[in-house]
Protein backbone atom coordinates (compact mmCIF):
# COMPACT_ATOMS: atom_id res chain seq x y z
CA UNK A 1 0.00 0.00 0.00
CA UNK A 2 2.83 2.45 0.94
CA UNK A 3 4.32 1.79 -2.18
CA UNK A 4 1.19 2.40 -4.45
CA UNK A 5 0.95 5.95 -2.69
CA UNK A 6 4.51 6.85 -3.68
CA UNK A 7 4.24 5.75 -6.96
CA UNK A 8 0.67 8.05 -7.43
CA UNK A 9 2.67 10.94 -5.61
CA UNK A 10 5.32 10.70 -7.85
CA UNK A 11 2.72 10.13 -10.67
CA UNK A 12 0.79 13.40 -9.88
CA UNK A 13 4.20 15.09 -9.70
CA UNK A 14 5.53 14.73 -12.78
CA UNK A 15 2.39 15.11 -14.12
CA UNK A 16 1.99 18.96 -12.74
CA UNK A 17 5.85 19.80 -14.30
CA UNK A 18 4.66 18.63 -17.39
CA UNK A 19 1.29 20.22 -17.35
CA UNK A 20 3.41 22.96 -16.20
CA UNK A 21 5.36 23.06 -18.60
CA UNK A 22 2.91 22.84 -21.39
CA UNK A 23 1.25 26.16 -20.30
CA UNK A 24 4.20 28.39 -20.52
CA UNK A 25 5.75 27.91 -17.73
CA UNK A 26 9.77 26.09 -18.77
CA UNK A 27 12.70 27.15 -19.93
CA UNK A 28 13.53 30.43 -20.90
CA UNK A 29 10.34 31.72 -18.76
CA UNK A 30 10.33 34.40 -15.93
CA UNK A 31 8.55 31.06 -13.94
CA UNK A 32 11.08 28.10 -15.13
CA UNK A 33 10.57 24.77 -13.47
CA UNK A 34 12.64 22.20 -13.39
CA UNK A 35 12.94 18.52 -11.85
CA UNK A 36 15.43 18.65 -9.23
CA UNK A 37 15.44 15.58 -6.66
CA UNK A 38 13.17 12.68 -6.18
CA UNK A 39 13.19 11.13 -2.39
CA UNK A 40 13.08 7.92 -1.06
CA UNK A 41 12.66 6.74 2.60
CA UNK A 42 15.65 3.66 3.07
CA UNK A 43 16.76 1.95 5.95
CA UNK A 44 20.15 3.31 5.77
CA UNK A 45 20.52 6.71 4.04
CA UNK A 46 24.08 7.13 5.30
CA UNK A 47 25.34 3.63 3.99
CA UNK A 48 23.28 4.14 0.62
CA UNK A 49 24.45 7.30 -0.01
CA UNK A 50 27.77 6.80 0.31
CA UNK A 51 27.76 3.61 -1.81
CA UNK A 52 26.04 5.40 -4.70
CA UNK A 53 28.45 7.12 -4.27
CA UNK A 54 31.44 5.31 -4.29
CA UNK A 55 29.51 2.84 -7.54
CA UNK A 56 27.90 5.60 -9.09
CA UNK A 57 29.71 8.38 -9.43
CA UNK A 58 27.26 10.42 -7.17
CA UNK A 59 28.45 13.38 -4.70
CA UNK A 60 26.66 14.32 -1.50
CA UNK A 61 24.83 17.93 -1.66
CA UNK A 62 23.48 18.19 1.58
CA UNK A 63 22.54 15.93 4.63
CA UNK A 64 21.16 16.04 7.71
CA UNK A 65 21.62 14.78 11.40
CA UNK A 66 20.36 11.49 12.87
CA UNK A 67 17.90 10.02 12.96
CA UNK A 68 16.60 10.92 9.86
CA UNK A 69 19.86 11.15 8.02
CA UNK A 70 18.74 12.73 5.08
CA UNK A 71 21.45 12.85 2.06
CA UNK A 72 20.64 14.82 -1.02
CA UNK A 73 23.13 13.10 -3.78
CA UNK A 74 23.70 13.92 -7.19
CA UNK A 75 24.89 12.54 -10.34
CA UNK A 76 28.37 13.66 -11.48
CA UNK A 77 27.28 16.26 -13.66
CA UNK A 78 24.48 18.08 -11.07
CA UNK A 79 21.71 17.29 -13.39
CA UNK A 80 19.92 15.58 -10.82
CA UNK A 81 19.68 14.80 -7.17
CA UNK A 82 17.98 12.01 -5.52
CA UNK A 83 17.01 12.42 -1.57
CA UNK A 84 17.84 9.73 0.80
CA UNK A 85 16.00 10.02 3.99
CA UNK A 86 15.05 7.80 7.16
CA UNK A 87 11.70 9.20 8.06
CA UNK A 88 9.29 7.60 9.97
CA UNK A 89 11.48 4.28 9.79
CA UNK A 90 8.40 1.96 9.90
CA UNK A 91 7.17 3.25 6.71
CA UNK A 92 10.10 2.37 4.44
CA UNK A 93 8.91 0.07 1.04
CA UNK A 94 9.99 -3.35 0.99
CA UNK A 95 11.69 -2.69 -2.36
CA UNK A 96 13.36 -5.70 -2.58
CA UNK A 97 9.59 -7.46 -3.04
CA UNK A 98 8.48 -4.58 -5.48
CA UNK A 99 8.64 -4.89 -9.02
CA UNK A 100 11.26 -3.08 -10.85
CA UNK A 101 8.27 -1.86 -13.53
CA UNK A 102 6.70 -0.11 -10.61
CA UNK A 103 9.53 1.76 -9.35
CA UNK A 104 12.86 1.89 -10.48
CA UNK A 105 15.93 4.49 -10.53
CA UNK A 106 17.65 5.00 -14.18
CA UNK A 107 20.91 5.86 -14.98
CA UNK A 108 22.71 6.66 -18.50
CA UNK A 109 25.55 5.03 -18.78
CA UNK A 110 28.01 4.93 -21.37
CA UNK A 111 28.55 0.79 -21.46
CA UNK A 112 26.00 -1.10 -19.57
CA UNK A 113 27.74 -4.34 -19.78
CA UNK A 114 30.75 -3.34 -17.71
CA UNK A 115 28.54 -1.05 -15.24
CA UNK A 116 26.85 -4.16 -14.88
CA UNK A 117 29.60 -6.21 -14.16
CA UNK A 118 31.20 -3.53 -11.90
CA UNK A 119 27.65 -3.05 -9.68
CA UNK A 120 27.49 -6.93 -9.02
CA UNK A 121 30.80 -7.57 -7.72
CA UNK A 122 29.89 -4.11 -5.47
CA UNK A 123 26.92 -5.76 -3.97
CA UNK A 124 24.31 -4.92 -6.40
CA UNK A 125 22.03 -8.40 -7.50
CA UNK A 126 21.04 -8.64 -11.00
CA UNK A 127 17.20 -8.97 -11.88
CA UNK A 128 17.19 -9.68 -14.87
CA UNK A 129 19.91 -9.40 -17.96
CA UNK A 130 20.95 -7.27 -20.53
CA UNK A 131 18.16 -6.59 -23.11
CA UNK A 132 17.63 -4.03 -26.74
CA UNK A 133 14.95 -2.89 -27.22
CA UNK A 134 12.52 -2.49 -30.36
CA UNK A 135 13.93 1.84 -30.29
CA UNK A 136 17.74 0.16 -29.93
CA UNK A 137 18.34 0.88 -26.24
CA UNK A 138 20.68 -1.47 -23.95
CA UNK A 139 19.22 -2.11 -20.77
CA UNK A 140 19.40 -3.87 -17.49
CA UNK A 141 17.83 -3.87 -13.79
CA UNK A 142 19.67 -4.43 -10.54
CA UNK A 143 19.12 -3.80 -7.44
CA UNK A 144 21.27 -2.31 -5.20
CA UNK A 145 22.39 -3.92 -1.52
CA UNK A 146 19.32 -2.45 -0.26
CA UNK A 147 16.49 -4.08 -2.75
CA UNK A 148 16.53 -0.58 -4.45
CA UNK A 149 15.60 -1.27 -8.24
CA UNK A 150 18.39 0.35 -10.35
CA UNK A 151 18.09 0.52 -14.20
CA UNK A 152 21.23 0.99 -16.60
CA UNK A 153 20.64 2.27 -20.03
CA UNK A 154 21.69 3.33 -23.25
CA UNK A 155 19.33 5.47 -25.52
CA UNK A 156 20.20 5.09 -29.33
CA UNK A 157 19.13 8.59 -29.00
CA UNK A 158 19.41 10.49 -26.30
CA UNK A 159 16.70 11.82 -24.83
CA UNK A 160 17.88 14.26 -22.61
CA UNK A 161 21.04 17.20 -23.18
Amino acid sequence: MIHKLSIIVLVAALALSMLAGCAGIGPGSKDSIRLEHVAINVPDPVAMAEWYCDNLGMKVKREGPAPVNMRFISDAGGNMMLELYNNPPDKVPDYKSMDPLSLHIAFHVDDVTAVRRQLIAAGATPFNEIAETDAGDVLTILRDPWGVPIQFLTRSKPMLK
